[in-house]
C-alpha cells in the first residue's frame, strides 16, 4: 500500500489567501496517478486555503467567541475548495479521486483524536477508487472544534493498514540542520532518527502555521514510521521525484525512521 501527502507548501503559497500552485499540483497529479499501488491513499495539506483564515481565528485554540464560528465554515468551506481542485488534477491524470472529509469521519476531544472511522478509506479502496483526504476543522467533543491535521490523517491510515510507503511531498530537499531557505551552514539529513533530531535547529512556527511547525510534523511522521515500512520526505517542487519514491526507487530526500 502507498500513501501520499501533498504538503500544502507545495500545492499552494502558503503567504497568499486561497492561492493555488496550479501547474505543480497537475504536475504531481499525473506522478500520483502513474506510480499508484492498487491501495493508494492520498492525503493533502490545507496551504493558504485553511492555515491562514485558522491562525487569524485561532481555530487551534478551539471555541472560544461565537465570531470564530464563521471562520470555521469559512475554512471547511475554503479547503473542500482546494480538494475540489486536487479532485479535479487527479481525474485529468487518469486517477479515480473520491473525497473522505475528515469532519466527517475524525471526532477529537480536547485537541486530541478521539474517534476515526477508518471503513470509508478501505470500501472506497476495495472498490477501486482513490481515496483523498485533507486537513479540515473537525468536531471536539470539549473544545467544541478543533484542527486535524493531513499528518495526524495519515498516521491513522498508517495505523490501519501498515502501508509498504508513505511519501511526503515538500518543498525542500528533506530534512535539514537548520531551515536551508534561511541559512547557508544548513545540511541535509539522510536519515531522521532520535540522534538526528537533537542536531535539528528548530525555528518557532510560523505565523499561519496551525499544526505545529516541523519539530511536531517530524514527531508525527516518526510515529507513522513505526506503522510503515518506508516513511520518506522529497522535493515535490522537482519533477519526478514524488514518482520516483513512489515506486520505491532511489531518490534524493529524507528517511525518517522510528
Amino acid at each position: 500500500m502507498l500513501i501520499v501527502k501533498l504538503g500544502g507548501s507545495v500545492i499552494t503559497n502558503k503567504r497568499k489567501y486561497r492561492t493555488l500552485r496550479g501547474q505543480d499540483l497537475s504536475r504531481l497529479a499525473r506522478e500520483v496517478a502513474a506510480a499508484a499501488d492498487p491501495e493508494t491513499v492520498v492525503v493533502h495539506g490545507a496551504g493558504s486555503y485553511g492555515h491562514i483564515l485558522a491562525a487569524k481565528h485561532r481555530l487551534h485554540m478551539g471555541f472560544q467567541s461565537e465570531d470564530q464560528l464563521t471562520a470555521v465554515a469559512q475554512v471547511q468551506r475554503d479547503v473542500k475548495a482546494l480538494d475540489v481542485k486536487v479532485l479535479d488534477a487527479l481525474l485529468r491524470a487518469r486517477a479515480r479521486p473520491i473525497a473522505i472529509p475528515p469532519s466527517v469521519v475524525m471526532r477529537h476531544r480536547d485537541g486530541v483524536l478521539e474517534s476515526f472511522d477508518i471503513g470509508p478509506f478501505r470500501d472506497y479502496m476495495k472498490l477501486g477508487l482513490l481515496p483523498v483526504s485533507f486537513g479540515d476543522v473537525v468536531l471536539d467533543t470539549t473544545r467544541r472544534f478543533s484542527i486535524a491535521s493531513g499528518d495526524d490523517i495519515v498516521l491513522e491510515l498508517a495505523k490501519a493498514f501498515r502501508p509498504d510507503r508513505v511519501v511526503f511531498a515538500a518543498d525542500v530537499d528533506g530534512v535539514y540542520t537548520a531551515d536551508p531557505k534561511r541559512s547557508t551552514d544548513a545540511t541535509r539529513i539522510d536519515v531522521v532518527d532520535a540522534e538526528a533530531m537533537g542536531r535539528i535547529e528548530f525555528a518557532d512556527p510560523a505565523g499561519s502555521d496551525v499544526t505545529g511547525g516541523l519539530r511536531a510534523k517530524l514527531e508525527k511522521m516518526r510515529d507513522i514510521a513505526k506503522y510503515a515500512r518506508d516513511v520518506w520526505i522529497v522535493n515535490g517542487l522537482m519533477r519526478g521525484r514524488l514518482e520516483r519514491a513512489a515506486r520505491g526507487e532511489a531518490v534524493v530526500g529524507t528517511k525518517v525512521v522510528a
